[in-house]
């Protein structure tokens, strides 16, 4: 089922993307850092669901937040002519990775379990 909404996602998101207006130089570093900025709280938000720690307002809160700061800080490099978005830019993916090893672990304790009980199960039976 997981399967089947992914592949329709990347179908939909493939013909959307196709017949979608293309965006100006001038505005594509404020829609990446966006983005990198909304994908660091989607991965700390399923971090913090694999924590038992999750908080919607937390979660919407630092959504926006974060996106809305990494516009504004890339609107005044641009203004001061300095390439401050990298700063965001190097703390977002940074925490990217982190949370990405978090749930990466956590997948595979996960995993490691379920072959240890069934090796005792399968023992057991013998």
């Amino acid at each position: 089922m997981i399967f089947v909404a992914i592949l329709l996602g990347c179908i939909v998101g493939a013909i959307l993307g196709i017949n979608a207006p293309i965006i100006s130089y001038t505005y594509s570093s404020f829609l990446a850092i966006a983005v990198i900025a909304a994908l660091d709280s989607v991965f700390g938000g399923i971090t913090s669901v694999l924590n038992g720690k999750f908080d919607l307002k937390i979660f919407i809160s630092g959504f926006f937040c974060n996106a809305i700061l990494s516009i504004l800080l890339t609107y005044l490099g641009q203004k001061l002519n300095v390439d401050i978005y990298l700063a965001a830019i190097v703390v977002f993916v940074g925490r990217m990775f982190t949370n990405l090893t978090i749930i990466r672990r956590y997948y595979i304790d996960k995993w490691s379990e379920k072959v240890k009980q069934r090796n005792i199960k399968s023992q057991n039976e013998e």
